[in-house]
């Protein structure tokens, strides 16, 4: 019988094998443990510090200039008459054109004389008559024959009798309607044949020279207004024409609590019409200011109107501004200081106090593709 001998190298094959795994990571470990600990930490990426917003800016200094009161009103003739018929009667003739020229006294036009000459001999002849009476009678007082009273009589009716000759001759003259003033006749109010009584209108009379422009002024603005300041007009056709304030009424208009101002433009030549609107600026004092293009202008968070600017330590600055002036190209402005450097583009990116890296205008425009604007803040 053969014995078996136990294999020592089969116990060694189950208990190897493990062992030999074990080992492997082991190293494994070891090797990994070995390379984080001698890695240098990562390093933490370095802070930048934002960089400030370009602007634009434009260097301006204050200028004097004029204070403009700008208002619309209506020019009209400096005489406007309404000729009216002294008499009653119908129009015989017209000695003037619509349109003509008169001066004061010349005759119109005349009515019919209808009865008037005969009214007129017969006053004549009465005052005539009692005339002869009354020395008759004085004649006779001065020799005793005749009471005062009864001379006293006569005489008053002889007085009556001229008053009654008087009348009638007024009312003759009267026929003849003239011109009050002188001026153009610009209107006939009635015509050849037609009735007029006392007190119609016949003609209207109007004198363009002066013109008087008539404007309204705000009740907070009439503080600058007095008589003999100059002024400025300008037609709705393009024409101007310089003028005077010569009226500036004391008590405001019930209804729009605004003030009557009258300026007296010369018109010698009757160029200028009357009856039309015209824009009409009254300089009222010179203030120092800022000629700005309105883009520059803004609200600030109060609603305030103003101007950002940038102060010699390049941060934004927001000034209240009052805009005095308007013109074709741009408005003029005060509450700036003397000498100030204005933000033309960007200036709605930045606010008050914030820090900017300012470039004159003119540089910007002459390099391309450097506008600062809110493409600056994408560095930011």
């Amino acid at each position: 019988m053969q014995t078996e001998t136990p294999d020592r190298y089969s116990g060694l094959r189950r208990y190897g094998r493990p062992a030999a795994v074990a080992g492997v990571i082991l190293v494994v470990v070891a090797w990994i443990a070995s390379g984080v600990l001698t890695r240098e930490p990562a390093r933490q990426p370095e802070d930048r510090d934002p960089q400030p917003m370009a602007v634009a800016v434009v260097e301006r200094e204050a200028e004097p200039v004029e204070r403009l009161l700008a208002l619309q009103g209506q020019v009209e003739p400096d005489v406007r008459v309404i000729v009216r018929a002294e008499t009653a009667g119908q129009v015989a003739e017209w000695q003037v054109s619509r349109g003509a020229t008169v001066t004061a006294q010349d005759e119109l036009a005349s009515l019919r004389m209808d009865d008037r000459e005969a009214r007129r001999r017969q006053a004549i002849a009465r005052e005539r008559g009692l005339e002869s009476d009354y020395d008759a009678k004085r004649q006779l007082f001065e020799e005793g024959h005749i009471p005062r009273t009864e001379l006293e009589a006569l005489e008053a009716e002889l007085e009556a009798a001229r008053a009654e000759r008087e009348a009638v001759e007024l009312d003759i003259r009267n026929t003849r309607i003239r011109a009050p003033v002188s001026g153009v006749v610009n209107q006939r109010l009635a015509e050849r044949g037609e009735f007029v009584a006392r007190g119609d209108p016949v003609a209207e009379i109007v004198d363009n020279d002066p013109l008087v422009a008539v404007v309204q002024v705000p009740q907070h603005q009439i503080a600058r207004v007095r008589p003999g300041q100059e002024a400025r007009i300008r037609f709705l056709d393009g024409r101007r024409a310089g003028g005077e304030v010569r009226f500036v009424s004391t008590v405001a208009e019930p209804g729009t609590r605004t003030f009557r101002v009258e300026v007296e433009i010369p018109n010698p030549d009757g160029a200028l019409p009357s009856g039309i609107s015209a824009g009409v600026e009254i300089p009222t004092e010179e203030v120092k200011a800022h000629k700005l293009s309105p883009a520059v202008v803004g609200l600030d968070d109060a609603g305030r109107v103003g101007v950002k600017t940038v102060d010699d330590n390049d941060r934004v600055v927001f000034h209240p501004v009052s805009v005095i002036r308007a013109d074709p190209d741009g408005v003029w402005v005060t509450g700036l200081p003397e000498r100030v450097r204005v933000i033309t583009v960007g200036h709605g990116f930045v606010t008050a106090g914030e820090h900017v890296r300012p470039r004159l205008q003119e540089e910007v425009d002459g390099v391309p593709g450097t506008t600062p604007g809110p493409t600056d803040t994408e560095e930011r």
